[in-house]
């Protein structure tokens, strides 16, 4: 498996580039940086995005999305549960899978940040968006975010993933891009939280402190 990063876009955005390594179908997580930001290497590698995983309907992870989409007329833009309409739109359920070459790539619902967070786990991947960072989690302050809901995901979904598990986050919020999960645990208080209410108290503590 190959994956290529680009930072830019709104607030220091991440989108994903992946291909199984061999063939030409690829895959783009988010659209948040200009399409001429990762053409060049979409034209150097031969690639076919075939594939546009949305992590989440937040402005800046969909700001380039209708860029993305003109260029890539054959791409599926997948999304969880039909929460955007564009052409070649595929509404996707929890645990879902999707072929990318060689590739399987399951979609993991987690709500907390936005009612419509996915994560997206592939091989020893997971491209978390907005629900998981290096060092911490998503913050829950907008109309429909939900602490406690988030609380649930992380624990029940990404947890107990494997601690290699590698957390390529949505934004490059931290001292790294990417993290394994075992680390990422180790250096974040939020994720070492006791149980539900100790994480609402250390969410409200972080917010009162930012």
């Amino acid at each position: 498996m190959k994956i290529w990063t680009f930072e830019g876009g709104f607030d220091e955005n991440l989108t994903y580039l992946f291909s199984d390594g061999n063939g030409s179908e690829a895959a783009i997580v988010d659209a948040a940086v200009p399409l001429s930001v990762l053409l060049p290497t979409v034209e150097e590698k031969n690639l076919l995005p075939s594939k546009l995983l949305v992590t989440h309907t937040h402005f800046d992870h969909i700001a380039h999305l209708d860029e993305y989409a003109a260029a890539f007329p054959k791409t599926e833009v997948c999304i969880m549960n039909g929460s955007g309409q564009w052409s070649n739109n595929r509404s996707l359920a929890d645990g879902d899978t999707i072929k990318v070459g060689n590739l399987t790539v399951t979609a993991l619902h987690t709500p907390g940040h936005t009612q419509d967070s996915t994560c997206f786990l592939v091989e020893d991947a997971l491209f978390s968006g907005d629900t998981i960072f290096v060092g911490r989690t998503g913050r829950t302050i907008s109309g429909r975010s939900d602490t406690r809901q988030l609380y649930r995901s992380i624990t029940k979904k990404l947890l107990t993933l494997p601690e290699n598990t590698v957390i390529y986050p949505g934004h490059d919020y931290g001292p790294v891009q990417k993290i394994p999960l075992k680390e990422n645990i180790e250096m974040s208080p939020l994720l070492k939280a006791a149980d539900e209410d100790d994480f609402v108290r250390r969410m409200d503590e972080y917010e009162r402190s930012r």
